[in-house]
């Protein structure tokens, strides 16, 4: 077979000429594989928070709703592309078949793993939806997908259930770029701390902030607020609505002294929590959106509506390492490593 585009774009039927993740439809035709493509026999989807919170209230709850709509936007849009988020999520599965430009790669059929692309922009055809975890926005399913050229995996360690890999490896993104952002002494908030993505930006907050640091997590509910101060994740807990951002900001100021924030990292999954970010955030400090319910507008005109000047970052789900560093966290700490078990291994 010809080699295809290393971008994917030989995949996209339209828009011509677009990206496969912008792309409205793509070639989901799993019989012709190009010699610069992975086929995987998928075996389970991990929804995107933002993406599967939307798809359940719209069904109310329903399972039966839930797997319908899932598998109409992969019949429409021949990807798992949430129409209303934009949003994918990613999967785990098995390697079926290695184009013949790939041999090279450290990789062989059978081989399990798990994509670091998102499902937005991924190939896939679903044949059958063996069961919802809606507590854990997973989906099984016999299913296969197209990894192309350019697309970043990740094989799955032998010494860690794959329930759990996937966990944290779908919002590996959030903590190595923590990782990256935090310095000694910084003041951290982190929105939608309860969350996988929360739970593991606040372990590494708190290992980089130091003794001079602090860290303050935003949750919900009280709920969450347990596992956070009996690990050690945070210096303090603030219970408010992320979508308040008077709430937000009037409680994180006064976990934190009455001093506004260095960075404010948010990964809440519900809209309408922009503002909650940047108000608490002092001039010249740093605003990470990992949260793809993020609406950019709404967070570059409310910034300037108010007039502060906050670097915003936009939460690329890659960055360098990022498996590596977000597994090492969970090898490093028995505990974070069997919350994590608990909440995400079914």
């Amino acid at each position: 077979m010809a080699l295809g585009n290393k971008y994917g774009t030989h995949r996209v039927i339209e828009p011509a000429g677009s990206m496969p993740q912008t792309a409205q439809k793509l070639n989901n035709d799993m019989s012709v594989i190009y010699d610069n493509e992975i086929l995987v026999d998928v075996i389970a989807l991990n929804i995107d928070s933002a993406s599967f919170t939307q798809i359940e209230d719209e069904a109310k709850g329903d399972i039966e709703k839930i797997k319908a709509t899932i598998l109409g936007i992969v019949a429409a849009r021949g990807k798992q592309q949430n129409p209303v988020t934009g949003s994918g999520g990613m999967l785990i599965g098995k390697v079926a078949k290695i184009g013949s430009a790939l041999k090279d790669r450290d990789l062989k059929v059978g081989d399990k793993i798990a994509s670091l692309v998102s499902l937005s922009l991924t190939p896939l055809k679903i044949n059958k939806i063996l069961k919802v975890h809606p507590e854990i926005d997973r989906v099984e399913v016999e299913a296969q997908a197209i990894l192309f050229e350019s697309g970043i995996y990740a094989k799955l360690p032998t010494d860690m259930d794959e329930g759990l890999a996937l966990a944290a490896l779908d919002v590996a993104g959030a903590p190595a770029q923590t990782a990256k952002l935090v310095k000694p002494g910084d003041s951290v908030l982190v929105l939608g701390a309860g969350g996988k993505s929360g739970l593991l930006c606040c372990y590494e907050a708190m290992k980089r902030v130091g003794p001079t640091g602090r860290v303050v997590a935003n949750i919900h509910s009280e709920r969450s607020r347990k596992v956070l101060m009996e690990h050690k994740l945070c210096h303090e807990v603030v219970v408010a609505d992320a979508t308040k951002p008077l709430d937000v900001l009037e409680g994180t100021l006064k976990a934190n002294k009455g001093r506004e924030f260095d960075l404010c990292i948010n990964c809440v999954n519900i809209q309408g929590t922009e503002m909650s970010s940047i108000l608490p955030v002092r001039d010249d400090g740093i605003v990470y959106f990992f949260s793809m319910a993020t609406s950019f507008t709404r967070a570059a005109l409310g910034a300037e509506g108010i007039g502060k000047d906050v670097t915003m970052i936009i939460g690329n789900g890659y960055t360098k390492d990022h498996a590596e560093i977000t597994l090492a966290e969970l090898y490093e700490n028995p505990k974070l490593r069997k919350v994590f078990e608990e909440l995400y291994v079914k």
